[in-house]
């Protein structure tokens, strides 16, 4: 697979019994949820597999009917039983024999008749056009040092005013939609401004996870599953605080007051809202 960083060849393996190589990468310890050591169950080890290797881009689950999606959804699960089948019957062993037969699905801890996830996990989604888009020229590192003539660790990303929570993650597309393979980006440890999660027309719809006011780009880094909770409970306080207020949304962001309040009760309810500055000046 591709090194994220160089886009050189990066080794890897495949080893359920034992670590790989030095420089390797072992598929399956890099997502392995629980390691049978720690544990007396007898069931062994529970790995999450969501790997380059099972990778879905061959078509989208909106923008047709959904007969269509319906097929792009079942080929993506077909994708992720053949991959569990090639590591069943023809993984390469260290001991020279081929597959680890006894790798199984786990129903009983996805929740599903067929142990696989309950819903794909979607790297990017469609978006609001949102009153403020956070771009790479907010967050990434190079493009920051560019556009303020400093050095990396002398400068954060963009502070917003309206923050209503914290994020950090590289920017990372694969692949990206000008296809290419992997794209990867450094970041700032950044913050979710409340603008991102205003339509710029539609007063009785917010957004509650990726679907906020990125870029492709800045998707990459804003995606992950924290921030994506960071919106969701973001979007929950300000729906309560609008109804008690008898306010909109956007009247919120307007209003220094209103905001302030808003931003009060959200640092009650226990958001972080800014990094500490040695966190904030580190990039990822």
């Amino acid at each position: 697979m591709s090194d994220p960083k160089t886009l050189k060849t990066r080794k890897v393996g495949f080893n359920p019994t034992r670590l790989t190589p030095a420089g390797t990468l072992n598929l399956w310890t890099y997502r392995r949820i629980i390691d049978r050591t720690n544990f007396t169950d007898p069931r062994g080890d529970l790995c999450l597999v969501n790997w380059p290797q099972n990778d879905y881009w061959l078509g989208n689950l909106y923008g047709h009917g959904p007969d269509r999606a319906a097929e792009h959804l079942r080929r993506a699960k077909d994708l992720s039983l053949s991959l569990l089948y090639w590591m069943q019957t023809a993984a390469p062993r260290p001991d020279g024999r081929h597959g680890w037969k006894g790798l199984r699905l786990r129903p009983e801890i996805m929740g599903t008749d067929d142990g696989l996830a309950m819903a794909p996990y979607i790297r990017e989604s469609r978006r609001i056009k949102a009153v403020f888009t956070v771009t790479e020229n907010h967050v990434g590192t190079d493009a920051r040092a560019k556009k303020l003539g400093k050095k990396p660790g002398e400068f954060t990303a963009e502070k917003f005013p309206d923050s209503v929570g914290v994020g950090s993650y590289r920017i990372d597309l694969h692949p990206s939609t000008g296809g290419d393979n992997y794209i990867d980006v450094s970041s700032l440890p950044f913050q979710v401004p409340l603008g991102a999660l205003i339509p710029q027309r539609v007063e009785n719809l917010l957004p509650a996870c990726k679907n906020v006011g990125t870029t492709h780009i800045t998707n990459g880094c804003y995606r992950l599953h924290p921030v994506e909770w960071n919106v969701g409970e973001a979007v929950g306080e300000l729906a309560a605080f609008c109804l008690a207020k008898k306010r909109m949304p956007r009247q919120v962001r307007r209003d220094a007051k209103l905001l302030a309040d808003f931003q009060a009760a959200l640092t009650k309810a226990g958001f972080e809202l800014d990094w500490p500055e040695a966190i904030a000046k580190t990039p990822r």
